[in-house]
């Protein structure tokens, strides 16, 4: 089958393309045709050895993938038969090879259903970005009905994602995003949009916050405490899951005075559990047609290194690879 891996940790030139056998798996495993798979940031950090995890050489790149099974094991045959269509979104770490390949080998507890009538270009796109979405908000922040979350880099996959999510729970969301991007977030359920590079963003922000931030989640990667704590409500919460290099000051004072809480988020730590709960959403809301992603840009699966060179170049697009 031809794949996309790796044999050493690096930058994008570590990155090939060619023919490794199509792996036969056990009675856990499920065999599925791949038939979209997503580039993430976290992919990058896996393949330079910035994110530590066991890469066993030649190691498959790439997290996500939506396919067709080819067959299951004896222990899973029952819950997914040949032709079903499927996705998943916690591949390439921790070991497991990943999906950058014509075949991909999922255990049948880390594979889900794919709604009927779900694209699998549009889907794939954000399976990382929307569980990411949904384990961060309402398993680590644990966001309630009625309550504020401030959206930072809100035009971005996980933050389109979180919007979404955070509306349709019926909380109150505060979005920052360039004024290009304003009315996408509106549409998504952002109820104010506040342009990061107003000069005046404290004040802004706090014009919109008159009770204060329950939860506060950060996509840019700047992860500015200075900013974010004196605008947090009592018991308020920040959220940090991006800025890998990032060094910010620590206002304790401010933490300490309003009893909030600093919560680290990655979803490669996540459950098996946590990942199927966030699937059940997920699903019911892409059944619904109730889960919105820009177009992706679409490239093919031998482009994986030119899709990780644009990503550590900054472009801001989903990237999607076809086999």
């Amino acid at each position: 089958m031809r794949a996309v891996f790796i044999n050493s940790l690096g930058g994008p030139d570590v990155i090939e393309t060619g023919e490794l056998p199509v792996p036969a798996g056990g009675p856990g495993d499920v065999l599925v045709r791949a038939e979209a798979v997503a580039v993430d940031h976290v992919d990058r950090f896996v393949r330079s050895g910035a994110y530590a995890t066991p890469t066993p050489f030649p190691f498959v790149i790439g997290r996500d993938a939506v396919g067709t099974v080819v067959r299951s094991g004896a222990a899973c045959a029952h819950a997914f038969a040949p032709g079903d269509r499927v996705w998943t979104n916690s591949m390439g770490h921790h070991g497991r090879q990943g999906a950058f390949s014509e075949y991909v080998l999922v255990p049948a507890d880390r594979l889900y259903p794919l709604p009927d009538g779900a694209d699998a270009v549009a889907t794939v796109a954000l399976l990382h970005t929307a569980a990411t979405a949904y384990l961060g908000l309402f398993r680590h922040a644990r966001l309630a009905f009625g309550e504020t979350v401030v959206i930072e880099g809100a035009a971005g996959g996980v933050g389109s994602a979180a919007i979404q999510l955070a509306a349709a729970a019926g909380a109150r969301v505060v979005a920052t995003a360039s004024a290009a991007d304003a009315q996408w977030c509106r549409d998504l359920g952002a109820e104010h949009v506040v342009d990061y590079r107003a000069g005046d963003l404290p004040d802004r922000l706090g014009a919109a916050l008159p009770d204060g931030a329950d939860v506060w989640w950060d996509n840019s990667g700047r992860n500015d405490l200075e900013l974010s704590i004196p605008l947090l409500g009592h018991g308020g919460r920040v959220v940090l899951m991006s800025g890998l290099g990032a060094r910010p000051p620590l206002p304790a004072g401010g933490i300490y005075t309003r009893d909030a809480s600093i919560t680290g988020f990655a979803i490669s730590n996540a459950s098996l559990d946590d990942l199927a709960a966030a699937a059940v959403v997920m699903n019911r809301m892409l059944a619904a047609g109730a889960l919105r992603v820009r177009p992706p840009r679409v490239l093919l699966l031998e482009q994986a290194a030119e899709a990780h060179r644009l990503m550590e170049d900054g472009v801001k697009e989903r990237i999607v690879l076809v086999p």
